[in-house]
């Protein structure tokens, strides 16, 4: 990486600099190895105090001392991804949250405030894609009190690692006390290639409609009796399809394996694919997502994303298999305790 002017090292950014993405190279003390460099990059997220704060593409934040600088300069937007269509951070965002629909949701400016009974993070957090149309500040305090009203803790959700994403917030949330607490990839792929994979889908029944035994297969439901928020938001979206996969020997059990997917213009997103653990690495979970695949290509669409948690290694390994590659991540912030009070 070139930070070299006349073959020098230089220090080519400032304070001023704060939002744009940078690349710097930092000395670290070795100890008995002595002094040693290594370069970070990400977005300048704040310079206070002789201290930088580098928010990378994970949403990592790296504090390091101006004083510790040997070189540093601005770099062009991350570039878009080679593989998979191309697509902004704020467009998948927006599909994301349309086939995961909240029961109910209120606008401030450009954020979107999300409830649903407080079943799971992304339908019970902030989707601030934009200006709130107030300080940032206040803006936290409405979105806090909001979801206090509903008995729920605030959440937002917010975007690293493409452009347009919003690590300048991720900072200001950090600032005021929120907490990250969990992330997650936002990954894409062609359709068409995860349609014509070579799998077995004979044992898939797809269907509009969600049952009784697709929902305990379903790790997120609840035993016994299933709240109504669940089946809101689960059978919400433009073109919604159940992939279930029956246990075996005519079993009455719960399924050898489940999905869902939700069609959206060109949009094809994959939710909750489950697998019985006692039968998992039998490509199951292969056949439901090229079930549901071919027949998104039906419906018309040509581009496939999912969500996969940044510590579920198995979904990661499975989904790179299958040719998604990450291209954003996201993080849900969880404000302080003092204000769920």
């Amino acid at each position: 990486m070139d930070f070299t002017t006349g073959g020098r090292l230089e220090v080519r950014i400032t304070s001023s600099d704060v939002g744009k993405r940078v690349s710097v190279r930092l000395m670290i003390e070795g100890g008995d190895s002595g002094a040693r460099f290594t370069d970070v990059v990400g977005v300048l997220t704040s310079w206070t105090q002789n201290v930088l704060c580098v928010t990378r593409r994970s949403g990592e934040e790296v504090h390091i001392a101006a004083s510790s600088l040997v070189a540093g300069k601005v770099v062009p937007a991350a570039p878009a991804r080679r593989r998979g269509p191309a697509a902004t951070a704020a467009e998948l965002d927006r599909a994301a949250t349309r086939a995961w629909p909240p029961v109910e949701s209120e606008r401030l400016g450009e954020w979107e405030l999300r409830a649903a009974g407080g079943f799971t993070r992304r339908a019970n957090s902030v989707l601030p894609l934009g200006d709130p149309g107030i300080p940032v500040e206040d803006a936290l305090r409405r979105a806090a009190a909001w979801y206090a009203e509903r008995g729920l803790p605030a959440y937002i959700q917010v975007s690293t690692g493409a452009e347009g994403t919003q690590e300048l917030l991720a900072a200001e949330l950090a600032a005021h006390g929120w907490v990250r607490e969990v992330s997650a990839d936002i990954r894409i792929a062609a359709l068409a290639p995860l349609a014509d994979r070579d799998a077995d889908v004979s044992r898939v029944t797809l269907s509009r409609d969600i049952d009784d035994a697709w929902l305990a297969r379903y790790q997120r439901s609840a035993s016994g009796e299933t709240a109504p928020e669940i089946l809101r938001v689960l059978c919400g979206g433009p073109s919604v399809w159940f992939a279930t996969i029956a246990a075996e020997n005519g079993s009455s059990g719960a399924p050898a394996a489940i999905g869902r997917c939700v069609v959206d213009g060109r949009w094809a997103g994959f939710t909750a694919v489950e697998t019985d653990p006692r039968l998992r690495r039998q490509g199951l979970a292969t056949a439901v997502m090229t079930a549901l695949a071919r027949k998104a290509l039906e419906e018309g669409a040509s581009a496939a994303y999912l969500q996969v948690e940044t510590d579920n290694d198995g979904a990661r390994a499975l989904y790179e298999g299958m040719g998604f590659t990450t291209h954003h991540s996201y993080h849900h912030w969880r404000a302080p305790r003092e204000n769920h009070r």
